[in-house]
């Protein structure tokens, strides 16, 4: 067993697969939150997240002895911080779980510790919590303040992996090792090539925050540029998708898919944290308005298809059954967080008395803000009983309808999944 002693602040969609895979490499690794249920979860050896995978490591680590949980750090060699940085009401990055994250850990360090910050960041967050761990810990030295040598080292490392391939893509993915000294990033290096087969490419603290943000900055920038192009075929009644696979048979050109927005905790978010630190940041700030847009549209266009089913067939718009097919933020997951088709679906439900048939394969209940005239349904239910049948996200289980399927229906496919 490795002498290594690991604990990770965090234990949701980032935080508990690293632990697994830490776990996995027979390194001792403790999960931390601040949910009594969630600590409870993992102690049991299961999980309360969806990934391919996690339960069947999560279990054998915790009966091997190689993953504990509770809702306080414990003294370790290496402390990974992996807890949210949501946006706040002005969309401005809410820093707040990082720093009692970094509070938490002050009393455990002694000399010779690492701490690595995971979350997404803004450019110079390393660097704050650094400062902060040393204002509780005066007895300690801080890489802000002792340059190459300090006792305690200190680096940003992002994760970069997508859900549903999430513990694939932590051990194959490179990953940008941002130390505050030369030597942090050296001791991260060495920690992430225990587990990790990808490269490790070190930098500062400083470009690892804002690579971090770049890179779904960039996503989202090019998702925009779809999205707004199927707008403009709407208004000339082209097929987007058929427009898209032309116009990307260009050597040099590689359109992206449309969709009914940007969901995810990183693409929808991650471009507002640089919007919010320069004001250089306008082609950003306009994609990420263009996104938020598409969802809008989508809206607009389901009212007026609503309007359309009442008048032909001499319905109120409260008779009108509306079938919608997927509200996660992407294809085969269970992940709500940041999803414009389950932000459709609540605009729905709160503003139209419609009867709503929700299918979402990868959920067994509604959330409670979609309760009342909406039910979970099987895709041949909602087929049988709608008017109108709206195509959020590609899921697996649509793939197999095709477009004769929804003869007499009014459909409304915005990830072109039966096109």
């Amino acid at each position: 067993m490795n002498s290594l002693k690991v604990s990770i602040i965090g234990m949701g969609y980032i935080g508990l697969p690293t632990a697994a895979i830490i776990s996995k490499n027979k390194i001792r690794t403790h999960g931390v939150d601040i949910d009594k249920k969630i600590i409870n979860t993992i102690k049991k050896g299961n999980i309360h997240i969806t990934e391919p995978g996690l339960k069947d490591l999560v279990s054998k680590a915790v009966k091997g002895g190689y993953l504990t949980a509770s809702l306080r750090p414990i003294k370790s060699d290496i402390f990974i911080i992996t807890v949210p940085t949501p946006l706040n009401s002005k969309k401005l990055p809410d820093l707040s779980y990082v720093k009692e994250a970094a509070k938490s850990i002050a009393p455990y360090l002694v000399k010779g510790n690492l701490i690595i910050l995971e979350s997404t960041s803004p450019v110079g967050t390393t660097k704050s919590i650094s400062k902060i761990i040393k204002i509780l810990r005066p007895d300690l030295t801080f890489p802000h303040e002792a340059g190459k040598k300090p006792d305690i080292n200190i680096s940003y490392c992002p994760e970069r992996v997508i859900p549903g391939q999430t513990l694939k893509e932590l051990v194959i993915n490179d990953r940008v090792i941002g130390g505050m000294t030369k030597s942090c990033s050296s001791k991260a290096s060495k920690f992430y090539s225990i587990f990790v087969k990808g490269k490790c490419h070190r930098t500062n603290s400083e470009t690892a925050e804002l690579s971090k943000l770049a890179e779904n900055s960039f996503r989202d920038v090019n998702i925009a540029f779809a999205n707004e192009l199927s707008m403009i075929c709407d208004e000339s009644n082209i097929n987007p998708w058929e427009l898209i696979k032309i116009a990307n048979r260009h050597p040099r050109v590689n359109i992206l898919q449309p969709g009914p927005g940007v969901g995810g905790h990183c693409i929808a978010v991650d471009p507002w944290f640089v919007v919010a630190s320069s004001k250089k940041a306008k082609l950003i700030k306009q994609a990420r308005e263009v996104n938020l847009m598409k969802t809008k549209f989508v809206i607009k266009k389901i009212r007026k298809a609503i309007k359309k089913i009442s008048k032909e067939k001499d319905l109120k718009p409260s008779e009108v059954k509306i079938a919608i097919f997927g509200i996660a933020f992407k294809a085969n997951i269970d992940d709500l967080r940041e999803s414009p088709a389950f932000d459709i679906t609540k605009d729905m439900v709160k503003n139209f008395d419609s009867s709503l048939l929700i299918v979402e394969p990868n959920i067994k209940k509604l959330p409670i803000s979609l309760e009342g005239n909406s039910k979970l349904v099987s895709s041949d239910a909602a087929l049988r009983n709608c008017h109108i049948a709206i195509g959020l996200v590609d899921h697996k289980e649509f793939l197999k309808y095709k477009k004769i399927d929804f003869c007499g229906i009014e459909l409304i496919d915005c990830k072109g999944i039966w096109d």
